[in-house]
């Protein structure tokens, strides 16, 4: 599992009570009755935790974004 899926799982499983994002075939498994206001939490956990992630990776220099390699 990737570190984005990990880190969405978790958000799911913290704030919306889902235990798994994987497609399990079910209605009862895949569709869930969710609170606006647990949908806005998780929302705005995946976008704090965007955002750290986008402050601790090292910016592109100009010259590497204009490089063909």
């Amino acid at each position: 599992m990737s570190q984005i899926d990990t880190l969405l799982t978790l958000i799911a499983q913290k704030h919306l009570g889902i235990e798994t994002l994987e497609t399990r075939k079910s209605d009862r498994l895949d569709f869930h009755d969710t609170a606006v206001w647990c949908i806005r939490d998780a929302l705005e956990a995946a976008f704090k935790a965007g955002v750290e992630l986008g402050v601790s990776m090292p910016q592109a220099r100009e010259s590497e974004i204009a490089s063909d390699d």
